[in-house]
């Protein structure tokens, strides 16, 4: 039997209003639970995405995701040129690990919600480096991405900026 002197994290519970909300790359997004609750080992965000919404094209070098689709439709873009597809809908689960060229566009009518978990955490400082703090929990309004700040801030995540999603 190995012996982990990790410290074991505190069951918590984080409430609606406890979540650290940002605006980030056009989504309103909150963090539901932490690096810091789980001493590194994952964090899980809330994305909130209007319908039309598209990711950048990127890759997570330090990380694996999982896209819970909670609400909405998104299509999945993935592999070094982005001709693998994947649609995904309510109740739906997206695998994406580190290494695979990825991003998504939100394809229903309707804004998606998708609760994504990150392993290792870390992905949530991204966010807040990003983005900027939501004045209010609504989608923030439509505007063109600053992609070379974007960019530069990947960079320092590990995470390397493509392009724009292929069609």
């Amino acid at each position: 039997m190995s012996s982990n002197t990790a410290a074991v994290p505190t069951p918590t519970v984080t409430t609606e209003t406890d979540c650290p909300a940002h605006w980030f790359v056009g989504t309103l997004t909150r963090v539901k639970v932490s690096g810091d609750q789980t001493g590194g080992e994952y964090s899980i965000v809330d994305h909130l995405a209007p319908s039309g919404w598209e990711s950048p094209f990127h890759v997570h070098h330090a990380e694996d995701e999982l896209f819970h689709i909670a609400e909405g439709e998104i299509e999945v873009c993935y592999g070094t040129d982005g001709t693998g597809r994947l649609h995904a809908g309510p109740q739906d689960t997206v695998m994406l690990p580190r290494d695979v060229p990825h991003g998504f566009r939100v394809v229903s009518d309707e804004p998606c919600r998708m609760l994504v978990h990150v392993t290792p955490a870390g992905f949530e400082e991204f966010v807040a480096a990003a983005g900027q703090p939501a004045e209010r929990p609504v989608i923030p309004e439509p505007a063109e991405p600053d992609v070379e700040a974007l960019t530069a801030v990947a960079e320092e995540y590990d995470i390397e900026i493509l392009g724009p999603l292929p069609e």
